[in-house]
């Protein structure tokens, strides 16, 4: 595991979350479909919003602005990923944020006992149970990405 220690760990651990570490390589090889990804939104109002999804998967905009009752959504220009959150693309998790946005996890998350997903650092993930990511951050569920 790495040496380093990451913001989301540290909050994690303030929480008395358990969670465990993940080396990017070693989770190519895991579950996939417990690997999620941190995707952030804007309306046209410039609410921002932050969905995660499984990370083999497509956020559907019309699902997910339906989802946060907004006639529509955009996702962020990378280049106002970090001003915006502190995370740079590929590093993005929805806890440590510099603002606090509403999150909507998938609807599969919760047939999960874990859910892996960036520690905010590239390469660097964390596991925890969907449910404790309630305790640190405003979640619901809903059916957000596209149909296959």
């Amino acid at each position: 595991m790495s040496q380093v220690k990451t913001n989301v760990m540290r909050l994690l651990e303030q929480q008395g979350i358990h969670y465990i570490e993940h080396d990017y390589s070693e989770e190519k090889k895991k579950e996939t479909h417990k690997i999620f990804k941190t995707l952030v939104t804007v309306s046209k109002a410039g609410e921002h919003y932050v969905f995660m999804v499984p990370v083999n998967e497509e956020l559907d905009l019309k699902k997910a602005a339906k989802a946060v009752n907004e006639k529509s959504i955009r996702m962020i220009k990378e280049k106002e990923l970090l001003p915006l959150t502190g995370y740079v693309h590929g590093g993005c998790s929805p806890i440590g944020m510099k603002k606090e946005f509403q999150t909507v996890l998938h609807e599969a998350a919760k047939d999960f006992e874990s859910i892996i997903f960036s520690a905010g650092k590239v390469s660097i993930s964390v596991e925890i149970n969907p449910n404790d990511l309630s305790d640190m951050i405003p979640v619901f569920y809903a059916d957000v990405i596209k149909d296959t």
